[in-house]
């Protein structure tokens, strides 16, 4: 979802230039302790597109009009609810913070009611030389800094929450020097462009953060059919066939879906007979998110016992791009 600055602080990607790129530019930690790619995922990256389109750092489409920042989004509320860090990208002093909101989706309360607060519990951090970073979106109750404060990299500020305007447990991060945003993907890229650029992640393991145009973020069983909403809360997961369940379903909830992407889902028996496949239509537009499932209705007094298999792909311009495959196990010993 769209964030703004703080009402004191800094301008926005719609009222600020690009940043110039400088000769020593300052580099930054991940700033969610999270495993990318596995326990969170970047829903949208920096809008490039001075117009009323948009283009990520990749000429890719995952970002929305205006949007200043990187948002590392959790699979669920489920997860948001143990509590994941948020922590200081780099070693500076906090300038500003913003606490006391609740965590609660801007789909229930309202825009008017995170009106000039639409970036939630947060954060800014300052890094000297004209560098400073944002912080969106945290938990009620979570800050652990107050302006003033000097942190270090790696330093916890608070937890990824549902604060301000967003619909999803993420933090926006953003990233600005001498007031103007910069993408940490592509610093010094100029408005318009792509794949231009340097990137401004320190490197952790084998690799700094990367870019995937199309993301699986859930895939699971359950004995009933689920929604988006049951799959956004988490809870779903608990929710696993056993031997006398009505039903057993798959689902696999995508993010960075492309108009005419094709998706398919089968679900195979123990003895590996397909017992349902679910073929979606083409998408007609982009979808930020998307989810899909196949389910089959129990026909004897229990389930066959044994592991059960579903396989999802994704298929654009006639080439496979993901594809993802779990198993359940009913009716046997654990």
């Amino acid at each position: 979802m769209k964030t703004f600055v703080f009402a004191f602080a800094l301008c926005t990607v719609m009222t600020c230039a690009t940043a110039s790129p400088s000769s020593e530019p300052q580099l930054f930690a991940w700033p969610v302790a999270c495993d990318l790619g596995r326990t969170c995922f970047i829903q949208n990256y920096v809008d490039h597109d001075p117009s009323d389109k948009t283009l990520d750092f990749r000429c890719g489409r995952r970002t929305y009009d205006g949007h200043d920042g990187t948002d590392i989004r959790l699979p669920d509320l489920d997860v948001q609810r143990t509590g994941v860090a948020v922590v200081a990208a780099a070693s500076g002093r906090v300038a500003h913070t913003r606490d006391g909101m609740d965590d609660v989706s801007v789909k229930v309360a309202g825009k008017a009611a995170v009106a000039g607060r639409e970036c939630g519990n947060g954060a800014v951090v300052e890094h000297g030389n004209g560098w400073s970073t944002q912080y969106c979106h945290m938990a009620k109750g979570s800050l652990r800094v107050k302006p003033g404060d000097s942190v270090s990299a790696g330093q916890t500020l608070g937890l990824v929450g549902l604060s301000g305007n967003t619909e999803f447990p993420h933090l926006h991060f953003t990233v600005r020097q001498s007031r103007a945003v910069v993408d940490p993907f592509a610093e010094g890229g100029v408005k318009g462009e792509c794949n231009v650029g340097r990137s401004l992640w320190l490197q952790t393991g084998s690799a700094a953060p990367g870019y995937r145009p199309t993301e699986i973020i859930n895939a699971g069983f359950a004995d009933r059919a689920v929604t988006m909403d049951e799959i956004e809360a988490g809870e779903i997961k608990r929710s696993l066939p056993g031997p006398h369940s009505a039903t057993i379903v798959a689902y696999v909830r995508a993010i960075g879906l492309q108009a005419e992407d094709e998706q398919v889902i089968e679900l195979r028996s123990p003895q590996g007979q397909v017992i349902a496949e679910y073929r979606a239509p083409e998408l007609p537009r982009d979808q930020a998110q998307y989810f899909i499932s196949a389910g089959r209705k129990r026909a004897g007094a229990a389930w066959p016992p044994g592991t059960y298999t579903a396989t999802y792909t994704l298929r654009r311009n006639d080439i496979e791009i993901e594809r993802t495959v779990f198993k359940v196990a009913i009716g046997e010993p654990r």
